[in-house]
């Protein structure tokens, strides 16, 4: 008895399913813009269009070939637009870098001073050489991002 239950409950389930996939779908545009689907035309719609659901083994709804070139230039755009954001992102960790660098080298090393009368110490030639060299990393890193933003 259960099991006879259960076989008729399936066989309406599907063709209820059947009939549901078969059924024609109207889009009614609305006098004040709106849109509605539905089953039937809305009797106050200015412009309706009906459609037929894709069944077929694709799955739901189809790309025509318009829909899916559009998502491939979507998709280049993304990985362009993904690549420029990669290069922004690490001319920003250089100048980052660069600027931490310049930071951390203030203070003078081993053989940057000489020592004077007096006893005491002045920078060399040598110190002054190397705060130059990290100014120009900044400011080359800086360049550098700035020309990756303007998409130069």
């Amino acid at each position: 008895m259960v099991k006879s239950v259960m076989v008729a409950s399936c066989l309406l389930t599907a063709a209820l399913a059947l009939q549901t996939a078969a059924q024609t779908l109207y889009k009614s545009v609305l006098p004040d813009g709106r849109v509605v689907y539905g089953d039937k035309p809305d009797p106050d719609a200015v412009k309706v269009d009906e459609t037929k659901p894709d069944i077929s083994k694709r799955g739901i709804g189809g790309a025509t070939p318009r829909e899916a070139e559009a998502l491939r230039e979507m998709e280049r755009s993304r990985n362009v637009r993904e690549v420029a954001e990669g290069k922004a992102s690490a001319a920003e960790r250089a100048l980052k870098d660069a600027e931490a660098a310049r930071a951390s080298g203030k203070e003078p090393r081993p053989g940057e001073t000489t020592g004077i009368a007096g006893g005491g110490v002045r920078l060399n030639e040598t110190y002054f050489e190397r705060q130059k060299k990290l100014e120009e990393g900044v400011l080359k890193a800086r360049r550098d991002l700035e020309q990756i933003r303007s998409g130069k």
